[in-house]
């Protein structure tokens, strides 16, 4: 089980441009425990006479390498809990990287102070948030949305056949090729029995366009330039020659629309697809209806509100989500300048471009922080566990379990602020007036972007 989390107090003082400075002091109760476990941790890698291999009390690793050092070590192993601690009991919201102050270690027996810099979720001032009247579209899979997706599923079920013709995009070409520069041929060059879909875009720009006509038989010299950011340096920007000998030329055959199909699909006859279809298409189109619905209630919520947002803050948010977008990737395989290669973006690019999102994403999480407190909302323990729930089956353990974990992490308001937010989402939501698009329009009703010109979603 993970520690608790460490006691530490602190004083606020409020800053210019949403910024605040928290001093923190660490009892020197706590330093001495973790100085403890610093030294302990020590021991495994150190031989000290007398004592079996990593097995030196903590005492004589203080007195053997010196209480400094030992120090060192515990403060490295434990500011980023020390931290965690005093944001929480500083009871602030931060938004972007901290100034972290840490000017001078204790003596023994001495306190641990240390002051962080760092913005702040703004506050909001709230204008009208209850009974919002926000224009809403009916669901409504209508006959052509249908048809849409009965063509999909008739793409997936199709067969590639072999036809005796010239090829043309959407089609496939099975071919062998060689490819070289100033004639000589490189690595990864070559291909036999290679089937690409003209048309696809899988290989480099130009090549696809250059077998369109093809006949099965025909030879045919494919030249290309490779772009500037191909992912073998060698070979961007180099101009290379193919020779392409076109083995087959295959098209899809759709499948009749019959009852044969029908059948196939799980269906009876094509009515009975037809209206799971139009069943299952709905179902879609109300959730994503809905999920636009509420993001438009909370964001006219917004625009009643005022919350005064410093441009330093906006970046601090844009760059989070930067970072994030950058770690997911880096799951992926992808690293940040691999990104911005395959973007053809700089960093400075991509973070003006996230500033709009950063700005409205502060803006919301403003106001449903106001309305929390307007409103007086405080989680329970058992909307913790509500809430849980999910998260604790696919951890197979029980929610109770997992939210004593969440509280011995020290992360339990973090969850409770989550849930508070979403409650009071539901609140504006279940208060809001859904009016008909037309109807919003005639009146000229203010509306978040979006919520009116795209509220047909394509199913």
């Amino acid at each position: 089980m993970a520690n608790a989390p460490a006691p530490v107090t602190t004083t606020v003082t409020e800053l210019p441009e949403s910024r605040v400075r928290v001093e923190a002091e660490v009892p020197a109760a706590e330093v001495e425990k973790r100085v403890a476990q610093a030294a302990k941790g020590l021991a495994r890698g150190m031989r000290v006479p007398g004592f079996r291999p990593g097995k030196a009390p903590a005492p004589v690793v203080i007195k053997r390498i010196g209480r400094d050092a030992v120090l060192d070590e515990a403060v490295r192993e434990s500011i980023g809990g020390w931290y965690s601690a005093a944001i929480d009991d500083a009871k602030v919201v931060p938004v972007g990287e901290p100034d972290l102050d840490l000017s001078a270690l204790p003596g023994e027996g001495e306190p641990l102070k240390f002051a962080i810099e760092i913005g702040v979720r703004p506050p909001a001032t709230l204008g009208d948030y209850k009974g919002l009247e926000v224009p809403k579209r009916d669901a409504d899979a209508g006959d052509e949305a249908i048809s849409e997706e009965i063509e999909r599923l008739r793409e997936r079920s199709a067969k590639l056949e072999t036809v005796e013709r010239a090829a043309g995009r959407g089609d496939f070409v099975v071919m062998d090729f060689a490819g070289s520069v100033d004639g000589t041929p490189f690595a990864g060059g070559e291909g036999r029995d290679q089937m690409v879909e003209l048309g696809s875009g899988r290989l480099v720009p130009g090549f696809e366009d250059q077998l369109e006509g093809a006949s099965a038989g025909e030879e045919r010299t494919v030249t290309i330039t490779f772009p500037d950011d191909y992912g073998a340096s060698e070979l961007a920007g180099q101009q290379a020659e193919f020779a392409v000998t076109v083995k087959e030329v295959k098209a899809k055959q759709l499948p009749e629309l019959d009852e044969d199909f029908a059948l196939e699909q799980g269906f009876d006859d094509l009515d009975e697809l037809r209206g799971d279809l139009k069943e299952r298409l709905s179902k879609v189109q109300e959730q994503r209806l809905e999920a636009q619905f509420r993001e438009a209630v909370l964001d006219a919520a917004v625009a009643n509100a005022t919350v005064e947002l410093p441009d330093a803050l906006v970046e601090a948010r844009a760059k989070e989500l930067w970072d994030n977008m950058a770690h997911s990737l880096s799951h992926q395989g992808i690293d940040r300048q691999t990104y911005l290669k395959l973007a053809g973006k700089s960093e400075e690019e991509i973070l003006d471009e996230a500033k709009p999102d950063a700005e409205m994403q502060l803006r919301r999480e403003a106001v449903l922080a106001a309305i929390v407190e307007a409103e007086g909302i405080d989680p329970s323990d058992d909307d913790l566990l509500e809430a849980l729930e999910a998260d604790a089956e696919r951890s197979r353990t029980s929610p109770k379990k997992l939210l004593e974990r969440i509280k011995s992490a020290g992360r339990v308001d973090a969850l409770k602020e989550d849930i508070a937010h979403a409650k009071a989402l539901d609140a504006l939501v279940e208060a809001a007036k859904p009016v008909s698009v037309e109807d919003a329009k005639a009146r000229d009703l203010k509306y978040a972007p979006g919520s009116v010109e795209d509220a047909g979603v394509e199913t």
